[in-house]
């Protein structure tokens, strides 16, 4: 069975609600209420999210309609007012569009206490809003997020490379004990 960490992140800490990445672009935390924007841009990069997460978490389907992803919208915001996991939207300054997304979540692996990935819609890839979020995104984490081994999956290893790991695994043995 994989589990979540108990002691993830401290009671105390505050997730960053509006994160400057460029001067034109930020990032924050993602709802339901981003659906308008989230859809168009998931779908504009279906081929090319499966590619990434496609084995790893099924997403995102090939149907994707908007009632399901505002389901998954509601789902991250839970889990962000929880501090269970985290989903960060790239957004242009007027919060126009939606240009990417950061992910940071619980180890489901053994050997890191986050799993964190990005990614940038289609016609971003290669620019430099996608180069300011490569070296943004393992800086902001350093600088303002209370981990110790972060892991940034498809960048210190691969996907492929991650499903491989051993699953983080509670002992049922010690909790009985």
């Amino acid at each position: 069975m994989t589990t979540t960490p108990t002691s993830w992140l401290p009671a105390s800490w505050a997730h960053p609600t509006r994160v400057p990445v460029t001067q034109a672009h930020h990032l924050r935390p993602m709802g339901p209420a981003d659906v308008d924007l989230d859809l168009p841009a998931v779908h504009a990069s279906r081929e090319r999210l499966w590619s990434i997460y496609g084995q790893a978490w099924g997403w995102p389907p090939v149907d994707l309609s908007r009632e399901a992803d505002i389901d998954d919208l509601a789902h991250h915001a839970a889990e962000i007012d929880a501090h269970e996991s985290f989903l960060y939207g790239l957004f242009d300054a007027a919060e126009t569009a939606l240009l990417g997304c950061v992910y940071v979540d619980p180890p489901a692996k053994v050997g890191a206490d986050a799993d964190i990935s990005w990614w940038v819609v289609e016609h971003a890839v290669g620019s430099e809003l996608e180069r300011a979020l490569d070296a943004f995104v393992p800086a902001w984490i350093e600088a303002e997020w209370p981990l110790h081994q972060p892991r940034y999956v498809g960048r210190d290893l691969s996907w492929q490379q991650w499903l491989c790991l051993p699953d983080l695994v509670e002992d049922d043995a010690e909790e009985d004990a």
